[in-house]
């Protein structure tokens, strides 16, 4: 079974997905990382595809793709480097990443490669729904990857229902229509938009993520959906302590002691 799956089959709330951006701090620091998320507990990583130019991204995010770039990172190697600790990861891998570099590597060899390093889902936010149902499903059905659709308080509600019958896995509900970064606290507008989605009896889990880094925007994901996905504020730790288990444990602490 594709460990997407299994997860929220054995889980079904309060899951914490982490994002951290593949070659950052350090180029060969992908499988540390990973080791640290699951080491310290976390449910599923997200692990990042550097790129020049990403849109949906904020400032932390887009710094740590810089330095991931200038640090040499790509995906033959980041394909590598995930090979080298298939055997050991029990977690599931998202593996996320804008279209141009996986078209440029090519998609069927990017979908085949997933799954040979143990990648279960991929998410790619400038894929278009209506291309992915037409071009990409079917060769990532083939090789059992989830592909995860992104949906905001934008979107229309016959939209959801159509990612939420044409998808498998979870769905990731994106707190706003800006692009990532830390937030304090969500604002009712927020929190409603939450609870609507919550009351649509959707099939697919989700996962709320864009502005989770603290324990009161941490409960409100919590509350309204499965899980919660925590991207810049992970980021930051990880530059600024001295290794990835540190900068997990100083997370856990942030999300659930503080």
């Amino acid at each position: 079974m594709n460990k997407i799956n299994q997860l929220f089959r054995q889980k079904d709330r309060n899951i914490l997905s982490v994002y951290f951006t593949a070659g950052f701090p350090q180029l060969n620091d992908t499988g540390k990382v990973i080791k640290a998320l699951q080491d310290n507990g976390v449910d599923m990583a997200e692990v990042g595809i550097p790129f020049s130019d990403p849109m949906a991204d904020g400032v932390v995010i887009q710094k740590s793709s810089t330095i991931a770039l200038r640090n040499g990172m790509n995906l033959k190697l980041l394909f590598s480097q995930l090979a080298t600790i298939v055997d050991e990861t029990r977690i599931p891998l998202v593996m996320m990443g804008y279209l141009n570099p996986i078209m440029q590597y090519g998609f069927e060899k990017f979908c085949h490669d997933c799954r040979q390093a143990g990648v279960s889902g991929v998410i790619i936010p400038d894929l278009p729904f209506e291309d992915y149902l037409q071009y990409y499903k079917s060769i990532a059905d083939s090789h059992d990857l989830r592909m995860i659709m992104l949906i905001a308080p934008e979107t229309p509600e016959d939209r959801v229902r159509l990612i939420d019958a044409k998808t498998d896995g979870f769905i990731y509900m994106v707190s706003s229509a800006g692009t990532t970064g830390a937030q304090k606290s969500f604002d009712e507008g927020k929190r409603a938009y939450f609870r609507k989605i919550n009351g649509m009896g959707l099939r697919n889990p989700r996962l709320i993520g864009f502005g989770i880094s603290n324990r009161d925007t941490l409960d409100a994901a919590f509350e309204n959906a499965a899980g919660a996905i925590i991207g810049s504020k992970f980021v930051s730790l990880l530059m600024d302590k001295k290794s990835p288990e540190e900068a997990v444990v100083s997370l856990k602490y942030e999300l659930f002691e503080k």
